[in-house]
């Protein structure tokens, strides 16, 4: 689950980091308000969306007086802000951040994140702060520092002042690293983060650190364990389907593709979207119905997978362990007959009543095209789209 810059900022003040005072506003009021509470005669407005480059799409400016916090907050406030984030279509701003202005003397570049391929947290530093990190990453390797933290052993102060040395930190500022790393570190475990990215990071005129900018992640299988972050969820900024899959407990990720897929198990899921693409078309989406589905979520599936306008037909792919095949077909003719499905569909049944399940499907007098495979499957649904098309 993603969450806002201010509301991350929230979180890592909570633990102590140093971080800009700053207010929401949703209305140009309440920006300007913000910005003479924050007092000052330098104020950044900064448009929040669950997207990166916000600046250079030009969702950050800097202002020097409560008429310019007016007129930006008013040119942002509802703005379709596109960023190589967003994606063409970009995401409409519904609200500003008005942050108090910051001397800054040094920009520097600091995340962590969940490593998968050591299973510890890992931290990634850099001098080149303010600038997108895979460019570092492409054309300067050698600026960015990599380090993972066992968990056994826990977080030590040889951790931040390796970071602090790789920035080029000196005196008071490397304890202040290592302060810095150290509380960080104890907030990502203590609230199931999987990411956080500060970019910047600054030095500032007097010498202090301060994160400018945050963007936080965390593990929504562990979101039950905190309530407080799930009420900073903001549903407008994700897409409208997959918030209707998560009600049903369905696992729903939509694509750009034309063949819409409803699978059980996400290793399944991922085999049949690779070999749609195999066979010379891509998938719609990422739908993964669980290991215990009922009639009931098969049908919710059916009507996610058809909300998208980009599906020219449907696949299937059901392997019935738990679940049971026959469920599966029951579900299937019902959506199948309530929902006049006008696209093609093909559905593989294979193991638990599969028999049953092929026999439901078959007695439905609907235009249903059973496979024997997954790779028949493929062939079938790909053929069926490239000729209706």
């Amino acid at each position: 689950m993603n969450i806002h810059e201010y509301q991350a900022k929230a979180v890592l003040k909570e633990f102590g980091v140093p971080v800009p005072r700053g207010g929401i506003a949703f209305k140009v009021d309440e920006a300007v308000k913000a910005a003479e509470d924050l007092g000052g005669s330098v104020w950044v407005v900064k448009a929040q969306i669950h997207a990166g480059g916000r600046g250079k799409g030009g969702g950050v400016k800097v202002v020097k007086s409560i008429d310019e916090v007016r007129s930006k907050a008013d040119s942002i406030l509802g703005m379709t802000l596109v960023t190589h984030q967003t994606g063409p279509a970009g995401k409409e701003v519904s609200r500003v951040y008005i942050e108090e202005g910051c001397d800054i003397d040094r920009e520097l570049y600091l995340s962590a994140l969940v490593d998968r391929a050591t299973s510890r947290i890992a931290f990634i530093a850099s001098t080149e702060g303010g600038m997108d990190i895979e460019e570092v990453a492409a054309k300067t390797p050698e600026k960015i520092l990599t380090m993972t933290i066992d968990p056994a052993s826990g977080y030590s102060g040889f951790h931040g002042r390796k970071i602090a040395f790789a920035l080029g930190l000196k005196g008071d500022q490397v304890k202040q690293c290592v302060k810095l790393i150290g509380t960080l570190y104890k907030m990502l475990l203590e609230k199931d983060a999987s990411l956080l990215e500060i970019n910047p990071l600054v030095v500032t005129g007097g010498g202090d650190l301060i994160c400018l900018d945050a963007k936080m992640n965390f593990d929504g299988n562990a979101l039950y364990r905190h309530p407080d972050i799930v009420e900073l969820r903001d549903l407008s900024e994700e897409d409208p389907a997959e918030v209707e899959a998560s009600k049903f407990d369905l696992n729903y990720i939509k694509l750009d593709g034309a063949i819409g897929c409803m699978v059980n198990g996400a290793g399944l899921a991922m085999a049949t979207m690779d070999i749609i693409n195999l066979y010379g078309s891509s998938p719609a989406n990422f739908l993964d119905v669980g290991g215990g589905a009922s009639k009931e979520q098969v049908m919710n599936a059916f009507q996610i997978i058809l909300s998208d306008d980009n599906v020219q037909g449907i696949l299937v792919n059901i392997f019935g362990g738990i679940m049971r095949c026959d469920i599966i077909a029951e579900g299937i003719v019902a959506a199948a007959k309530e929902m006049d499905i006008s696209v093609p569909l093909v559905v593989r049944l294979e193991g638990t009543n599969v028999d049953m399940g092929k026999k439901i499907l078959d007695d439905s007098g609907l235009a249903i095209v059973s496979a024997d495979n997954l790779d028949d499957a493929a062939k079938k649904i790909v053929a069926q789209v490239k000729e209706a098309a």
